[in-house]
C-alpha cells in the first residue's frame, strides 16, 4: 500500500468556529481517527498550533539563521494532518473526503514518492 499525506488548510482571516462548532469538529475527527486505526490505514497523524508559533531554519554555506514566522506568505496555512496508507489514489481520495467531512475543511491529498529499490 502506498502511504499518502493528507492535509488540512485553513485560510488565516477566516472567522474562527464557535467553540460548539469546534467541539462537533474534535469529536467528528477523533471519530474518524479511531475509524482509521482500527481498519489499518493509520499511520499517524497531528495538529498544528497557529502559524504565528512558526520558525523557518536556513543553511547556507555552513551559516545558519532562524527567522520567526512561516516561510510563505500567504493566507492559506497547513493547520494539520494525516498519513495514511491506501491501496491507490481513489482510496485516498475516499478517506479524504470523509477527513474534509470530519475536520469541516478542505484536506489535500498527495502521495508520498517511492523509496527506491535497493
Amino acid at each position: 500500500m502506498k502511504q499518502y499525506l493528507l492535509s488540512v488548510w485553513s485560510i488565516e482571516g477566516d472567522p474562527s468556529p464557535s467553540p460548539e462548532e469546534m467541539d462537533k469538529i474534535f469529536k467528528d475527527v477523533d471519530a474518524f481517527n479511531a475509524e482509521i486505526q482500527q481498519s489499518g490505514e493509520w499511520v499517524f497523524a497531528g495538529g498544528l498550533h497557529p502559524v504565528s508559533t512558526a520558525t523557518v531554519v536556513r543553511s547556507r554555506g555552513g551559516q545558519v539563521t532562524t527567522v520567526d514566522g512561516p516561510f510563505a506568505e500567504t493566507k492559506e496555512q497547513l493547520g494539520g494532518f494525516w498519513v495514511v496508507k491506501a491501496a491507490d489514489l481513489d482510496a485516498a481520495l475516499s478517506l479524504a473526503a470523509r477527513a474534509a467531512e470530519a475536520c469541516a475543511g478542505p484536506v489535500e491529498v498527495r502521495p508520498f514518492q517511492e523509496e527506491p529499490e535497493g
